[in-house]
Formats: C-alpha cells, structure tokens, sequence
C-alpha cells in the first residue's frame, strides 16, 4: 500500500469528478469574469489536473500553475497537451514558492487553499503569495466551512465509501476514516482516504491518503489577509458580488488588492 497526499490512484479519482471546464457552483464563470480584462500573467496556485487552468487558457489569458503533486501536475500538462496548450506549470507547495515572475493576478480556486494542514504555513503560503504579485495586483480565492453533522463518533471508522468507474472498465473504491479532530479550537480535521483499484473483481492496487483540512471564521480570514498587508479586502457569498455570507453552509470568495 502506497501513502501519498495525492497518488496515482487520487489522481485518478480527481480526474473523473473533476472534469475539465466542470464549474463547482458557478466558480469558473466567477473566475473568468474576475480575470477577463487581465493583460498580465496569472497564477493559478494549487491548480491540480487543470479543471480551472485550461477553460482560462481557452479564452485566450496567460496563465500559470502550481502544485505540489507531481500525479497532478502530470495530468494537468497531458490535458493541456492534448488541446495544443503549454502553460507554465511549477512543482512547488506555496510556503516555499519562488516563481520567475510577479503576477496580475492568483487564483486559488475549489477551497483547494483549506489543504495546508497547518496554520503557520498557511499564513507562510499567504506571504509568498502576496510577494509574487504585483503591485495592485488581485488575490482570489474561496473557502468554505466544514459541514455541521460530523460525530465523534466517526473517528476511527471507516465511512462514506464511494465507487469511480473507469473508463477501461477498472473500478475504484474509495472510503474515509476520521483520525484527528479539533473542530472548534484549532479548527481542523484530518481523514485517511483509502483508495482501491479492481479490475475483473480482483483488486489490483491500493492507496492510502491523508487528507487534512483546516478552516477559518469568515471574519477572521478577512483580519488574516489585512495583517499580511492587503487592502480593500472583501468576502461575497456563492459566487456572488455583494451577497454577504448568512449562514455555514455557503461557499466564501475572498478578494484582496496588494498595494
């Protein structure tokens, strides 16, 4: 059994019920209206296998990626390739990023930003991100909260199994295990994702994943982006300019102007 943050396996997973140009309740039209008039370059941090990259590329905007996994950089440049795209595509996890180029814009698309599991390199990864962009340059990016049904309980059981049909006729198993909890205190939880491939009802290969996610208060992420140094720092609610967050269960888009 292999252990990795995002294996071959997740990878394969992600590209199924991440399909390119899928929108996640209306992002990548957000996105593209936010980045439309940008003549610079942008960055998209955490671009995985390019759900986000390659509709942004297609309208004709020069766009970077980073990621730290190698199986999503991967896939991401392979799709790219395929539809005649080169972008720029760096392996780097964003608290020690150190790109060649100052950016109009960064992206951090899908809640992607809530994976650095811990707070220190968290605020490491905004700092790095606030000196890669240019003077008035934009942040944007979405969070969302944890849902509100977690139990103690589920620590330590293994839950909400899924199954992935391939194209080839393989399938993937996926279930979830809670191991650590700290939900209102440090604000964070961490699963094991386990991973397995069949093919011909034999299993063929498995995978085990952590998967760590640490969230922030909708008021706090805006005090955390102005202490970094960012002004004009704004939070709307689904996608949506000027629709304020009223309840937990709604996605957090985040917009931020470096001076």
């Amino acid at each position: 059994m292999s252990f990795n943050n995002y294996g071959e396996l997740c990878t394969q997973v992600y590209d199924l019920t991440k399909k390119i140009g899928q929108s996640l309740d209306g992002d990548i039209e957000y996105y593209s209206e936010k980045l439309r008039h940008c003549n610079g370059r942008i960055l998209e941090a955490m671009v995985g296998s390019g759900r986000v990259i390659i509709p942004l590329l297609e309208s004709g905007l020069i766009v970077d990626g980073v990621d730290y996994s190698p199986q999503m950089l991967a896939s991401c440049r392979k799709r790219c390739e395929e539809r005649g795209l080169r972008p720029e595509l760096y392996e780097s996890n964003l608290q020690e990023l150190s790109l060649p180029h100052k950016y109009e814009a960064i992206i951090v698309p899908a809640g992607s930003f809530l994976l650095i599991e811990k707070r220190e390199e968290s605020m490491l990864a905004l700092h790095r991100l606030y000196d890669h962009l240019e003077s008035g340059g934009r942040l944007i990016l979405d969070l969302f909260l944890p849902d509100n049904n977690f139990n103690s309980s589920d620590l330590g059981r293994w839950r909400g199994s899924s199954t992935h049909h391939m194209p080839n006729g393989d399938i993937i198993t996926m279930e979830s295990k809670c191991v650590e909890a700290d939900l209102f205190f440090n604000q964070y939880r961490v699963n094991y994702l386990k991973y397995e491939k069949w093919r011909n009802g034999a299993l063929v290969q498995t995978e085990l994943q952590r998967f760590a996610l640490r969230w922030y208060g909708v008021e706090e992420f805006i005090y955390i982006l102005e202490d970094i140094g960012f002004l004009n720092v704004t939070v709307c609610a689904d996608f949506k300019d000027g629709k304020m967050p009223t309840s937990g269960n709604k996605k957090f888009i985040y917009q931020a102007v470096k001076p």
